[in-house]
């Protein structure tokens, strides 16, 4: 078979340049190296398993900043997951006294979390209408009014109640478990630990954890 002729040539190795930009990260970068980019937590099990899919859990805090720039890397990541990744935000509930942590877990409890997701990072990072830490629980219960709770006294009673004790204790175990010392933090399928140097680095290390942990069933 004889050659494409130069001008050809040149058009394929462009379009080929061309395609491999639109490649996933993590096919464009050399495999993550243990201890460097990730780490592999010892007995580690998911913070909510299910059948079928791979667990992807972000530890973050409200009060973040970090969280806060990251939140808009996550939305265009979560946009293109695959249909077997299922993402769940969960906060770093060190502290008893984390009133934003509580806040989150009623949310989730009403359903709201959805639309009140964004909203409480921007009331703390952009208006300043929620302090970045110390918040009370009633000035959070009175934000989550705008958001679509019900009551104020209600949600605030919510946070302050036994069943959200348990959860942000639920949600402390697993940090730890998984050895979290900082936000954000994500946690792949409860086996590995993302450990980026950069906010960029995280989501295509998380890429190439997701696959192994696909290549692996």
């Amino acid at each position: 078979m004889s050659s494409l002729p130069r001008a050809w040539r040149h058009l394929f190795a462009i379009a080929a340049l061309a395609a491999s930009a639109w490649l996933p990260a993590a096919a464009q970068t050399a495999a993550q190296v243990e201890g460097l980019d990730y780490a592999l937590i010892a007995d580690g099990q998911p913070w909510q398993p299910l059948d079928g899919k791979i667990e992807v859990v972000e530890i973050f805090s409200y009060g973040c900043v970090h969280c806060f720039h990251f939140q808009k890397q996550v939305d265009t990541w979560r946009a293109k997951a695959p249909r077997d990744v299922r993402f769940t935000y969960l906060p770093a509930a060190f502290s008893a006294g984390d009133n934003f942590a509580r806040g989150f877990f009623v949310a989730q409890a009403q359903r709201i979390d959805a639309r009140s997701h964004h909203a409480v990072f921007s009331a703390v990072h952009e208006t300043s209408v929620l302090p970045r830490s110390g918040a009370s629980i009633d000035a959070i219960a009175a934000f989550y009014v705008t958001q679509g709770a019900r009551s104020q006294a209600r949600f605030a009673a919510a946070m302050a109640s036994p069943a959200t004790d348990e959860r942000l204790n639920a949600a402390r175990a697993f940090a730890v478990r998984s050895g979290v010392e900082g936000t954000p933090t994500l946690i792949i399928n409860g086996r590995y630990r993302v450990m980026g140097r950069r906010l960029e680095d995280i989501l295509v290390i998380a890429d190439q954890l997701i696959a192994r942990e696909r290549a692996q069933r």
